[in-house]
């Protein structure tokens, strides 16, 4: 079956044919750009590529933006920047238990392929990519875009990896 967040050429290509959920849901990641809200501001979904260990992150929305204040910020052995983000007002749902318990009630944000990997076993997965998102800083208010996905070896929900970062006034 086609759901709204894959891919018209995805399903297209594949109707009729029987495929587990999970294989759908990364299959759907190997294009380029989706649309968010109404295309407002597009996803790009060809980071997936170099998302560390992608498995383990099970899509709930391809492309979704979120507000808040940036509360950490620090470099992954698996070389993305891990960061924080206190979730402005009407958001609230997006928070799984386990962000509201080991997390601070804050939602966790990743930009992929930003720092040094130090971590032997993610191999090349940021080789020849540089990431020209500009980090916010601690306390930046910030609006970010990218796949909503809750990370299954953790329990919390993320954006990862992070398309757009734009700091808010």
């Amino acid at each position: 079956f086609c759901m709204l967040t894959f891919f018209v050429s995805f399903c297209q290509d594949h109707k009729g044919k029987k495929h587990k959920k999970d294989k759908d849901k990364e299959t759907a990641t190997s294009g380029n750009y989706i649309a968010n809200n109404g295309g407002a501001v597009n996803c790009d979904t060809s980071l997936w590529k170099y998302v560390y260990n992608r498995k383990r992150l099970v899509i709930t929305e391809i492309c979704k933006t979120v507000t808040g204040v940036i509360e950490e910020s620090n470099a992954d052995e698996d070389g993305d920047q891990h960061m924080l983000l206190k979730l402005d007002k009407g958001q609230k749902n997006l928070l799984t238990a386990r962000n509201i318990k080991k997390k601070q009630g804050d939602l966790v944000i990743e930009a992929v392929c930003m720092n040094n990997v130090s971590l032997k076993k993610v191999g090349n997965t940021c080789k020849g990519y540089v990431n020209h998102i500009q980090l916010p800083a601690i306390g930046d208010h910030v609006k970010v875009t990218g796949s909503l996905v809750i990370d299954s070896h953790n329990g919390w929900a993320e954006i990862h990896p992070i398309t757009r970062i734009e700091k808010l006034k």
